[in-house]
């Protein structure tokens, strides 16, 4: 079987001779840039061109087709052209990573360094007007800047916070359904696609950083106490998101039919470290009815399956994230509290697919020994693997200064694990 096959199987609960592998198909569970030019030399593929880009908010690296072979990838991206800060990923130019390392960025992104040697970045690319985000000297991905402008409640407009979320013109779907058309037709890879304004209250996404003048509730703090303050508004706002999502995807539909597997729909977190931040019922209140309504429709006209990420201590949502119809859980941190794998795997491992919790991020691949790499991947394997239902991928986007060694431990130690009918 290819890589689309096996990736099918796996994400209807049928197991195969192999897990399916995924590293660089969504913006969850990519790889930092540096490391992708240090995989290249690693496996030998040479770097004729620099890295590129392609997500600049994270810093994440192109994982191209060569390098995807070395890893055992099954899985491609389609994305929309335009990037976190509103401006195309074209017009390739040459940049340089803070340790030296060349790279490749969109034409827009911005190259001018500030007198305290940290990096500005700008809505649609547009200097003239105030920054999104920020690099600070040394480091490996862009904070955003909160822009919040006074509230006034009595003129707070729902339209303020919707300016993001736009129905996607024509050009665009043409462009998705001849991008779709040269995956499906040219490669084996199973595609996942993401066509950006999808999630509800994605807090990277809440502060606009692709706005040049972001007007509404902007600012993070805000954001969280207004779920609480403001929730007819917050509600509203869902709801008109939701007739914009909805005619997105049905327009998807048309584009690409069923040349694609997945599709991302949510990557708000809802956890921290040591347990939700949101209740059961404000999710129940807020976020459940527009997922389910998005979900319900795609598996009514569709057979994508629908990927939801978030981050930390969220099992006692995992229930409600089923509910609302979701076929897909990402990143399963493990590490955090409440997130026992085996125990993930028996409560929930025929109702949902676990896309992830293959290595800790924080601390065993960036700071363990390779034993200590291959040792949990290899206990994570014989946990999720069994009947299908899951597709290895570290938790989460593999950090920079992460050992070029550890990684390649990693990888081949799930190249040799086997299946056989109890997983193991």
């Amino acid at each position: 079987m290819n890589s689309r096959e096996i990736a099918k199987k796996a994400l209807n609960h049928e197991e195969t001779n192999r897990v399916p592998v995924d590293f660089g198909a969504t913006c969850v569970t990519g790889i930092s840039v540096g490391i992708v030019s240090k995989l290249r030399e690693y496996y030998n593929l040479g770097n004729k061109n620099p890295v590129k880009i392609i997500e600049p908010f994270q810093m994440l690296g192109e994982v191209e087709d060569d390098l995807k072979e070395k890893m055992g990838v099954d899985f491609v991206e389609l994305a929309g052209r335009e990037n976190m800060f509103g401006f195309k990923n074209e017009n390739w130019k040459p940049w340089e990573l803070f340790d030296g390392t060349k790279v490749l960025v969109p034409g827009k992104f911005n190259t001018i360094q500030e007198k305290d040697g940290s990096f500005l970045q700008y809505p649609e690319g547009d200097t003239s007007v105030a920054a999104g985000a920020r690099m600070p000297k040394n480091g490996y991905y862009f904070d955003t800047l909160i822009r919040q402008k006074p509230i006034d409640d009595n003129n707070l407009n729902v339209e303020d916070n919707l300016e993001e979320f736009k129905e996607l013109p024509d050009e665009e779907l043409k462009y998705f359904e001849k991008e779709a058309d040269r995956l499906y037709k040219n490669t084996e890879f199973s595609i996942v696609a993401n066509i950006g304004g999808t999630a509800f209250g994605d807090i990277a996404v809440v502060p606009g950083p692709s706005l040049k003048d972001p007007k509404g509730i902007r600012d993070i703090e805000e954001w969280y106490i207004s779920l609480i303050t403001r929730k007819s508004y917050i509600f509203e706002l869902f709801s008109r998101q939701s007739e914009v999502i909805l005619k997105n995807i049905e327009g998807l539909k048309q584009a690409v039919s069923n040349k694609i597997d997945v599709l991302l729909i949510s990557d708000a977190d809802f956890g921290t470290q040591r347990c939700p931040f949101i209740s059961n019922e404000l999710y129940r209140e807020l976020y459940k009815p527009h997922h389910k309504k998005i979900n319900d429709w795609i598996h009514k006209n569709t057979t994508w399956k629908t990927f939801l990420h978030s981050c930390g201590s969220i099992e006692v949502l995992i229930p409600e994230f089923i509910e609302a119809g979701f076929d897909i859980l990402n990143p399963v941190q493990v590490s955090a509290e409440g997130m026992d794998a085996k125990m993930l795997k028996e409560k929930y491992g025929k109702k949902v697919i676990f896309w992830g919790g293959g290595v800790d991020t924080q601390k065993t691949l960036p700071f363990g020994s390779e034993k200590e790499v291959a040792d949990q991947v290899q206990e994570r394997l014989k946990i999720f693997s069994g009947g299908g239902g899951f597709v290895f991928n570290a938790i989460h986007n593999i950090q920079a200064k992460t050992p070029v060694e550890n990684i390649a431990a990693m990888v081949e130690t799930v190249k040799n694990f086997k299946l056989n009918s109890q997983g193991k």
